[in-house]
């Protein structure tokens, strides 16, 4: 292996410290739009409310059966 000068691995290090920064920006904007839930819920608002209404209905015929049986 070549040795290299002290302005070689100064740069290099310069360098690596720049490519970091610019995947730790990328990482952080990545994060905070995967932890937006106001977004997903945003996005997927009709989904939600299907799901929610699906729901609803499948606890009502489940108390109904409940409250037939208890007769």
């Amino acid at each position: 292996m070549a040795q290299r000068s002290p302005a070689e691995i100064r740069s290099s290090i310069e360098s690596n410290r720049m490519e970091l920064a610019v995947s730790l920006d990328r990482l952080r904007g990545e994060v905070a739009h995967i932890t937006d839930w106001r977004g997903h819920i945003e996005r997927h608002r009709s989904e939600i409310t299907a799901g929610a209404a699906l729901v609803g209905f499948a606890l009502g015929v489940r108390m109904l059966r409940r409250r037939r049986r208890g007769r």
